[in-house]
């Protein structure tokens, strides 16, 4: 009873068109897949963000491609590659912005790179005001906006 006998993958059919339907699901159901850059110090607060996206009462909805953990390894270019894939992935890199994202080793790579590779950028911040020191590569982009948090469902 049951199995074909062919054994493996072979009759998986075309994995491209597959991940590019589930894709176009993920697009289809009105979230947006964000890449979240931010300081490990601020780990907490991004968090809480994510946090909202599963609220079923919450109005922002986002599918959450960014890291959680950080990458167990020293060589960089291991990581830029894991993570390209990710902001890849992501048609939105939304960078948290507080006084330690300035001094973050990876916030101005992740942003270069969601520029590089055409995606939209947008630096939310929590409270009225944003952080005295913004990171270089939101600073000097024009086309970057730095928004606070709770307005971050209206700009999506």
């Amino acid at each position: 009873m049951g199995g074909g006998g062919t054994g493996g993958y072979r009759n998986i059919g075309n994995v491209d068109k597959l991940l590019q339907e589930a894709k176009d699901r993920l697009n289809d159901s009105g979230r947006k897949n964000l890449f979240i850059s931010f300081a490990y110090e601020d780990a907490n607060e991004v968090n809480l963000l994510r946090g909202q996206a599963k609220n079923e009462n919450s109005d922002i909805e986002f599918n959450d491609w960014s890291v959680k953990d950080a990458f167990d390894s020293k060589n960089a270019d291991y990581i830029k590659r894991q993570i390209t894939e990710r902001i890849r992935r992501s048609s939105t890199t939304v960078v948290y912005v507080s006084e330690q994202t300035q001094n973050s080793r990876w916030v101005n790579w992740e942003v270069n790179k969601s520029i590089e590779l055409g995606k939209r950028v947008i630096a939310v911040h929590k409270g009225d005001s944003p952080p005295k020191s913004i990171p270089d590569s939101v600073k000097n982009n024009p086309n970057i906006t730095v928004e606070k948090w709770k307005d971050l469902k209206d700009i999506l």
